[in-house]
């Protein structure tokens, strides 16, 4: 009963200190709110910079989850001094026509299905391999027609790629082995062709080839930038088939007969015959466009690398003319730049807690000079220093807490707002809410105790002599 006692009267004594310290909060309302800004906008400021942070490192995991999991991507190097992207001549394609012509004298068979083979089979560290030919062609089917990417994979592709099918089955080996005329679509290629009914059966026509398709792939979210930046397919507007499909029946770069002599190349792939002039860039001795290979570790990414541009400077006659990239080092390099970015952003913004920390410490000590004579009647009647180092303190963790909950909206909405503006991913995350509203109350605590003690230090008689 007795304890109970106490603690109510300590209940009601810590209310009647809360409720003065409110009071004097509430009595300077605009001096309240200029004390409290410094926590507003720091507050706002951090949990902004964090979300910032927050969507700039989801966007380097998607990006990571598109270009595969420790992946090394062999790609042919742009001929004749052009960039494959945009025509012009670059410094690296410079570089490139000096070791061509050191090179005139040797001939590489360019980049080959037999390459991606011997690469599977002899180096040990290897978990996949993924040969691929991309050409853009139109397809058709009953009237209705698209121009969309036809590329002849192998299933290894499927699963360096993480991508899953949302109906149908994946190729079997007699497809991959004799060429069936099968095929595998985006989610995008079904909804035009195929709106309403299952795909799964029909028939659709790429170029010359008609194919059955055997199934259709889920939806796969992927930016136009992640496009444009990585070089990858857009997985859901693009039709797959098997890679000897695609040689055997639609084109196989590698079938160059004696008018090439004369500037140009003849393509017969059993359906069509096609003249391409070599000097036009749209094809080449590359038989295909690219070559995935897949680590088993990541620790092992940097010697499969070197072991890579070894075999393939041997394998093509000394003659360099691939090139080998690793986007996932270079996502990562990227998001460590991002990090130490954000670091950067988020220390200038934590200045402004410090900033509003030192407002509410002085504004703090100017009310303690304002109010001696009420802390002198105060401590006459029997309030003790450490009811008056409460109750200055109380006022400034109110000034605090509330700041940093008006701070906390603010950031929300400074996020939401510039995500719609600007287009950068913001995402607020509970961390980060928590922690900028815990360093606003401890900066109220911290900055307000030095005004209460001195407050607390001042004598009850020359406190009521004070005026």
């Amino acid at each position: 009963m007795k304890s109970q006692a106490n603690f109510n009267r300590m209940f009601e004594r810590y209310k009647y200190l809360f409720n003065i310290a409110l009071e004097a909060v509430f009595l300077n309302k605009f001096r309240s709110v200029l004390t409290a800004l410094g926590i507003i906008f720091g507050v706002a400021a951090v949990i902004t910079m964090m979300a910032i942070g927050n969507g700039a490192k989801k966007e380097i995991l998607d990006q990571m989850k598109l270009v595969g999991v420790n992946n090394i991507i062999i790609t042919p190097k742009p001929e004749k001094g052009k960039n494959k992207n945009t025509g012009s001549t670059s410094e690296s394609a410079e570089s490139t026509d000096q070791g061509t012509e050191k090179n005139k004298d040797k001939f590489s068979p360019g980049l080959t299905l037999k390459d991606a083979e011997s690469i599977g089979s002899i180096i040990p560290t290897v978990s996949k391999v993924s040969p691929e030919v991309i050409f853009e062609t139109d397809i058709v089917k009953d009237g209705v027609k698209t121009t969309a990417k036809f590329t002849g994979v192998t299933p290894d592709f499927f699963t360096v790629f993480g991508l899953e099918l949302d109906a149908g089955e994946m190729f079997n080996s007699e497809q991959l082995k004799d060429g069936k005329a099968v095929c595998i679509i985006g989610p995008v290629i079904k909804s035009k062709f195929f709106p309403v009914e299952d795909a799964i059966g029909k028939d659709i026509k790429c170029g010359p080839v008609w194919l059955r398709i055997i199934g259709v792939l889920k939806k796969r979210e992927i930016s136009q930038s992640s496009i444009d930046n990585l070089g990858i397919s857009d997985y859901n507007n693009s039709l797959y088939t098997p890679i000897q499909t695609i040689l055997r029946r639609f084109r196989d770069r590698s079938m160059i007969t004696s008018s090439s002599l004369h500037g140009g190349t003849v393509y017969s792939d059993g359906w069509s015959t096609m003249y391409m002039d070599q000097s036009s860039g749209e094809t080449g001795k590359n038989q295909i466009d690219k070559i995935v290979v897949q680590v088993k570790e990541s620790s092992q990414i940097a010697p499969t690398t070197e072991i890579l541009k070894k075999m393939m400077v041997r394998r093509h006659a000394g003659v360099e003319d691939v090139e080998i990239k690793v986007p996932e080092l270079l996502l990562k390099q990227e998001q460590r730049t991002k990090d130490i970015f954000n670091i950067v952003l988020g220390a200038i913004a934590s200045i402004s807690l410090l900033v509003g920390g030192i407002g509410i410490m002085n504004i703090m000590l100017a009310s303690v000079m304002e109010r001696i004579k009420e802390i002198g009647i105060r401590q006459a009647i029997g309030a003790t220093k450490r009811d008056i180092v409460l109750q200055f303190l109380m006022e400034a963790t109110l000034l605090s807490i509330s700041g940093g909950l008006v701070g906390i909206i603010l950031g929300i909405a400074l996020s939401k707002i510039i995500m719609e503006l600007t287009g950068i991913l913001t995402i607020v995350s509970m961390v980060s809410i928590l922690i900028s509203f815990g360093v606003s109350a401890s900066v109220g605590i911290i900055f307000g105790y030095m005004p209460s003690k001195r407050a607390a230090k001042q004598d009850p008689v020359e406190s009521l002599r004070y005026e």
